[in-house]
Order: structure tokens, then sequence, then C-alpha cells
């Protein structure tokens, strides 16, 4: 099996039941003897797969130990391509222990137009064989009701009949260069139109290229079957000839299809035998969207097309194909950078009227609202702000504009309580302060926040509680570049984490306290008192920032990377940086659509988001080296039928930071995607950084993900996420927001400071990659499993909170925590938090395990090391070193 693709229990005594029978698996000899078994091998795609070693394809390969697996959500289907049209007489379902309760049989001549030919509502799992009398080239199982909590899964989709139908023509036609009539134009409808794709190999490739009239560029995907390529005329015309111009990476399997709202799709043309080189297609058929449409590809590579060229039924007839000339004009209407920041961005001064006014009624507005609607940005410009009290509620992040913290200079507060919450503030999620000096008034700042709630760049005169006022739970946090004169009272803080600072000192420690690069941190101590320290941060990138320059025009700073760091970055001086001004950046605002950003970074502009929630219906892409995404007061970006909501291709220096990204209904593959799948390029000199990405699934409504976080790009930071499936608000529950794996790492030396996963099916986090590091790991398991059976893992007692593959032979962390509250199944045990191989390069370092109040039992610490926790007492079983 794949990784990712081991068998539950009941699935593999499915499996051995049916491999002893397997013999009416194969092509059959008791059926009819024109009956043929017409699936095997065949193009298989399915709406989602619910791992990698899962894919739609394994339904198909004639292996009994190979599945297909959904996601965990009842509308969910598999499509066979045989290739050609055929009579089918019998479909034959194979079962894994999750099967169909209702279920279609379905058939279609285009893979648009779908006739059912069997339904039922009491499908019984196992081996159910269907005798059907149908015709069509597409087959596919449509799901509408699962038959357990898991998705829909298959060992095996077979399709058996004759080729050839009784009356339908066959929809494969030739690529032909015969003349098209005579109203076919010689223009070509899509040169310079704006255009998109489902994915691009590098920032060289990109896909506006192949609409760009120059046969010395190309677009190209990832390395893929299921890709495709679309273009957007601007109107609906009528359409007459397609000409697809190759590279040598070429489809062998592919559509031409047309549609008036880039949703629904009409095939004009289909072929299984593609070519290659110069394809011209002719065909009939209107549209606003064209696009190719790739099944199969005919190289190992994905699809690379010099030119998509489109022409319409006016003009004369083409006698050949013609010349492009070489042309720099943009993929699409220009949008502009710079402007105004929007309304929901603050910007305040020294001499603002009723300024203490203005931010108590943002914070009354803002103090309760956990999933509400509001998003907001303060922005202080530099000056001395005097007896000011700003109280920071749900999704409002406060900001100084100078370009040093020392600009912005506060004599009062910048305050979070929990008083909403009756003192606990295990809920005060989702908010911000950052590049400001505080000289508190009573000599100690209060910032009692949890997760998603950093502290970055600030200049505290004093010292900082992180606790509530009547000393209640918490449990965060984040701390970052940043300056505490006085002691850090930690108090009741479970776990928190401090990067590249200079504090007091330090009060006391709960769980897991963890410090990196600080100067005036506590010595190390871990379990008693619960101190990781680490002298440096092997690498650290500060997040980009907004400021004033001295001419009073906004820039971003985007500093640069700093190695074996301690202490803040701006302790002599300016931080090192680069100052990109506003200009050179796309402002999102309301009513920008994914159309727009994406146009907007295919001209090499920026993306800064203002406060607000943007529905995309397509990935936004970001494929240029440098590009800077900056979103500013928890910026919200919601997919809309099941798009990953940003990919940031296989390239140097990519920066995203201060986004939410919040599932929606349909389920996403991914919520964000850096690097495609098998990405080998070395950014050591120049990483993609990812800081303060927030992954939300459900809790706002129901919502589904495959994986959260996937990185691919080897060196990537991840500076500060917390990727979290809901325990609590609207749409949490074991079937609503399904989600199976947090942080899932393919890339090579990829580094994360302070991670934090929660609540997922599987495993949080899976570490594929050699030579990755995490310093603070905080998790707590999915509390809404419903029994044992739910989570078990084969034959071990549920998923890791922390797995590292056994192929990884180099991986090193340190503080490292992971809490049960199996609150629905108290009963629940869990064999261990975190699972690495027994190898000399794989280091592990300060964990620790806790059942809260007894509700679920931890067996070990790591692997079979660790005592097992025991009773209500909520006491940690720790393990210092392992190995």
């Amino acid at each position: 099996m794949r990784p990712g693709g081991g068998l539950r229990l009941p699935a593999l005594l499915a499996a051995a039941v049916t491999i002893a029978s397997a013999a009416v698996l194969l092509p059959l000899t008791s059926a009819h003897a024109a009956d043929s078994l017409l699936s095997q091998d065949k193009t298989t795609t399915a709406s989602s797969q619910e791992n990698y070693g899962t894919p739609a394809a394994d339904a198909v390969d004639g292996d009994l130990g190979t599945r297909w697996s959904s996601a965990n959500t009842d509308a969910q289907w598999l499509q066979v391509d045989l290739g050609t049209v055929a009579t089918i007489s019998k479909v034959q379902l194979n079962w894994e222990s999750a099967y169909g309760k209702a279920y279609q049989i379905q058939t279609s001549n285009d893979g648009n137009t779908w006739t059912t030919a069997y339904s039922t509502t009491t499908g019984t799992g196992g081996n159910e064989t269907l005798n059907i009398n149908g015709s069509g080239r597409y087959v596919r199982m449509n799901g509408i009701t699962r038959a357990t909590g898991y998705g829909y899964s298959l060992w095996e989709f077979q399709v058996f009949g004759s080729l050839g139908g009784p009356t339908t023509p066959p929809t494969t036609m030739p690529p032909t260069t015969t003349p098209p009539t005579t109203d076919c134009g010689t223009a070509d409808a899509a040169q310079g139109k704006p255009v998109t794709a489902s994915s691009e190999e590098n920032y060289g490739t990109a896909a506006a290229n192949a609409v760009d009239g120059n046969l010395g560029t190309r677009w190209s995907s990832a390395n893929t079957d299921s890709q495709w390529l679309q273009v957007d005329l601007g109107s609906s015309q009528p359409l007459c000839q397609v000409v697809l111009n190759w590279e040598s990476a070429y489809g062998k399997a592919y559509q031409i299809q047309t549609s008036n709202d880039g949703k629904t799709w009409t095939t004009a043309y289909s072929t299984t035998t593609g070519t290659g080189g110069s394809e011209t297609l002719n065909i009939n058929g209107s549209g606003r969207y064209v696009r190719m449409n790739g099944i199969t590809r005919a190289t190992g590579y994905g699809y690379s097309l010099w030119e998509l060229a489109v022409h319409t039924g006016t003009g004369s007839t083409p006698t050949s194909t013609p010349t492009p000339t070489p042309t720099s004009t943009p993929s699409g209407p220009p949008v502009t950078g710079g402007g105004d920041l929007g309304p929901n961005v603050l910007v305040y001064d020294p001499s603002t009227p009723d300024l203490q006014g203005k931010l108590d009624a943002l914070f009354k507005q803002q103090e309760t609202a956990q999933f509400g609607p509001g998003r907001y940005q303060i922005l202080l410009k530099p000056g001395t702000y005097n007896n000011l009290n700003a109280q920071i509620g749900f999704y409002t992040s406060i900001s100084g504009l100078g370009q040093d913290p020392d600009a912005v200079n506060i004599n009062g507060d910048v305050t979070v309580d929990a008083g909403w919450a009756n003192g606990n503030a295990t809920l005060n999620f989702w908010r911000s302060a950052e590049n400001m000096q505080l000289n508190p008034v009573s000599g100690t700042d209060r910032w009692a926040v949890a997760q998603a709630a950093p502290f970055r760049r600030m200049d505290v005169r004093g010292g900082l509680n992180l606790d509530s006022a009547s000393y209640g739970w918490a449990s965060g946090g984040f701390i970052a570049d940043s300056k505490i004169s006085g002691t850090v009272g930690n108090y009741a803080q479970q776990q928190f984490y401090t990067r590249d600072s200079s504090i007091g000192g330090w009060s006391n420690g709960v769980w897991n306290q963890v410090f990196s690069g600080v100067q005036g941190a506590p010595a190390q101590g871990f379990p008693n008192p619960t101190y990781t320290t680490l002298d440096t941060t092997p690498i650290s990138v500060e997040k980009p920032y907004l400021y004033l320059d001295p001419s009073g025009n906004y820039q971003v700073f985007v500093p640069s990377k700093r190695t074996e760091a301690r202490g803040v970055s701006w302790a002599n001086g300016h931080t090192p940086g680069t100052s990109l001004p506003l200009n050179q950046f796309y402002v999102v605002k309301a009513g920008s659509t994914a159309a727009n950003i994406n146009q907007a970074l295919s001209q090499g502009l920026n993306l800064l988001f203002t406060p607000g929630i943007y529905h995309v219906d397509q990935s936004i892409n970001i494929t240029r080296p440098n590009t800077v995404v900056l979103g500013l007061g928890e910026a919200t970006i919601v997919p809309d039928n099941g798009v990953v909501p940003i990919k940031v291709a296989d390239v140097n220096g990519v920066r995203v930071a201060g986004l939410l990204l919040d599932a929606g209904p349909v389920n996403s593959p991914q919520m964000i995607q850096i690097g495609t799948p098998g990405s080998t390029a070395d950014h050591s000199a120049d990483p993609t950084v990812i800081s303060d990405v927030f992954v939300r699934i459900g809790g706002a409504g129901p919502a589904s993900v495959g994986t959260a976080m996937e990185v691919n790009s080897n060196n990537t930071l991840i500076d500060h996420t917390w990727l979290w499936r809901a325990d609590h608000g609207d749409g949490a529950g074991w079937n609503t927001n399904p989600a199976t794996y947090g942080l899932v790492v393919k890339g090579n030396d990829v580094e994360a400071n302070g991670l934090f996963a929660e609540h997922f099916k599987k495993y949080d986090v899976d570490w594929f990659g050699s030579n990755g590091k995490t310093i603070f790991f905080q998790n707590e398991k999915a509390y809404d499993a419903p029994n044992q059976a739910a989570i078990q893992n084969g034959n071990t007692l549920g998923f890791a909170a922390y797995k590292v593959e056994n192929s990884v032979s180099s991986h090193e962390a340190w503080g490292l925590g992971s809490y049960c509250n199996y609150s629905t199944d108290p009963t629940i045990r869990q064999d261990h938090g975190f699972e690495v191989p027994v190898v000399p390069g794989v280091k592990m370092h300060d964990l620790s395990v806790v059942s809260l109040g007894g509700n679920g039992e931890y067996n070990h610490v790591i692997n079979d090391i660790g005592a097992a926790t025991v009773g209500t007492g909520t006491t940690p079983s720790t393990v210092t070193n392992f190995p």
C-alpha cells in the first residue's frame, strides 16, 4: 500500500474473505459469452479521495489489496472512462467495510449528461453484482447516502459488457487538418484573453503563456492526469475550431469543452488517441469559456501547450495555422495596484477625537463574536497615545504604522481579558497585536489569549500577564520578535511558545513552555519545571508588515531570513529586509473575485487582503517567486465548490501571512498547498514562509477537508499556524465537519516553529520529508470520536498526534504536547501521542501527553515508551529524550 493507504481492521478481515473468493472478480467465464471486463486500468476520476494511498485508480487496477475511498460526506462519486461507447450488461461493486447505502449506477456518452441505469436505497455492501441494461462511454457510481461514518470505499469497480453501442455514435473524433467551413474565422479569439489553469508547473510556465501568441513560451501543468486550461473569451461566441500546439508533453486523452458560465460544461470534442504536435480540431458549439480538459497524459510530465488557439464562426476559411507574433499583451483586463484600504481598516493618529470611545465601541461589537462576520484592522500612525486602553476582541488586529515598534508609543495598554467567558481564556482566538511600544498603566499589560493570537514586534516597558483577571483557564499562545522588560506571568497557560525575543523573566510553567532564541529565558528544565529552552532558532523569518514611510506613503516591509537567531530583529536599528510600495500590491477588498486576484498575480502584483470574508470559486495560484500575500484584520478566505483556496508553486521566497482559511461545506482536498506533489527544487537560500496562517474546519458552519495544510516544497518555513477542526460552534460534529489530516509534510528540510494542530480524524501531523524540524507542538485529539472503532488504526489504538513516517531517517523536534479529551466516549484508549521510526537520526525532546479529567487515556507517550496516563488528575506523562 502507498503511504496513508493503511487498512482499518474490519477492512483487513473483509479483504481476507474477498481474496478467498477472488475468482468471481476475474474476467468472467460464467457470464454471457459476449460480456468482457471493460473497466480495468481505464482512466478513472472521483469527487474526492480520502488520502494519498486511496486514489480513484485503485478501484480499477484488478488488485484486491488496494482500494479507492472518498471523503467522509454523502455526495461522492467514482467514474470510469471506457474509452468509447459500450453496451453495458453488468456492474460489480466490491465494497470495503465503508459502503453505500443509497447510490446510483449511471451512464453517459459525454461525461456531462447522465442516465440512471440502477438505483437503490438498500445497499448491502460486500460484493454486489448488478445486472443492468444500458450504454455509454462513462460509467459511475453516484453515492447518495453512506452506510457508515466513513466515506465510500471500493476494492474494485468493474464494468462488464461489449464495445459499441446500438444506436449511439462514438464521441471520439480523430484530429483533422481539413479546413473548416468558409464561415470559420482566421483570428485567434483566445489570444490575450484571461486564462486560468488547474495548476502551473513553475513560475516560467504560467497559464497566460498559452494564449500570448508567442511560440517561445508555454503553459505546463503539474505531473498528474486530471488537469485543465481554460480561456475566457469575454462573451458567448459561436465556435468552429480549436488548435492545440503541444510541447513534447501532450495529452493522450482529453476533451475540448465549452461553457457559458465557467461552471457547467459541454464536451465539444473528445479523444483517447491524442497525437501531440499541432492538432487542429473542428468543433461545433458556442460558449464564453473554452477549456482543454486533460484526462490522461502521454508522458510522465504534465500537460504542456505552446499555444491554445480558438477560432469563431465569422470570417473566411483559414488555409494554414497563422504564424503567431510575440506580444506582451496581459492575459486579461489589467487590475491596478495600490489604492485605499477599504472601510474595515481603521486608521487613527494621536489627535483622533474620542479615540477611546471608538475603540470601546468596536470591542463591544467584537468581544463575543466568536464566529461572527466582522473583520477589522486598527492602524495607529506614529506618535504618542496617552491614557489609552485598546481592548481587542475577535477578528481584530491592532498594529503600529512605524517602521520600528517605538515609533508608536502607547502610554496605556493593549488588553485581552476573558470577562465574556467568565474568566476562561481558552476561547480567545483570532486576534493580534503588532509593532508598538507599550508603557502599561499598572506596570503590567494583560494578553490572556488562546491559539491564533500572535503578539509580534511589541516593546513592552513593563510586565506581561498571560492570564485573565480572574485567573481562569488559559491555552495559548505565541510571542515573537518582542521585548518585555518585566516578567512574563504565565500563570494558568497550559502551553506557550516564545521565539527570538527578550524578556525580564518568566513566572512558572504548566505543561509545555518553549523558548527558542529568547534572551532572559528560563534555563532548560523539562519536565520539572516544564521549560524547553533552545539558545537560538535555527531558521527564522519575521512576518511582513505594513508601515508609513517618511513621506506618508504605505509600504510593506519584508524581513530577511536569519539563521541561529537570538533576540529581536530590531535590536540594532531597522529590521534587515526590503520595502515594497503599496502600488506593487493588488488591494483585495469587498467585491474582489478569485479571477481578479489571479489576474493581479499574473501581472506580477503582490496581494494585500483587507479585512473581510472572501469566497473563491477557483484556487488562488501563486506562481511567481518572492510574491508577498499579506492579510490584515484576520482576512478570511472561504472556498466554494471544494476548490483549494491557496496553491503556491515550487518557487523561491513566497511569503503568505495573516490569513484565516475557513473551509466550506464541499470537501476541499487541501486548504493550502505549498508546492506541487513531487517538488524537488532547493530553496534553502530563499524559502517560502507561512506566517500566522490559520485553517478552520467547522465552527462557522458545516465543512469538509482532506488535509488542512500540505507542504511539498523543500525548505519551507512554517512560522506559527493553528490548524483546527472545530470542537464547538455551528457544524461541529464527527460527520458534520470531517477533516482527515492537519499538516502533511512531504518536502525535505521543512521547519515548523509554533505548530498548533487539533482534532483531526487521523494524524494531526504526518511527516514524510527528510531532515524536518519542529520547535513547539500543541495538540488535542478529536473530542467527538464516537467510539474506539472510529479511531482505530489497524492494530494500533488511535492515530498518533504527530507521526514521522518509517521512511524518514532524520528528524528532530522539541517541546511537543498532545492532550486527549474523549468526552463522547471516555473509555477510548490511545496507544501513544507520538509515533516515529527508531533510527539514530530521529530525535525527539521534551514530550508530554495529558488526559483531561480522565476522558480517554494514553497507554504511552511515544511508540511504546513512557508511562500511561491514569485517572482523573490531568497529570502529564513525559519523555525527555527519545531515543
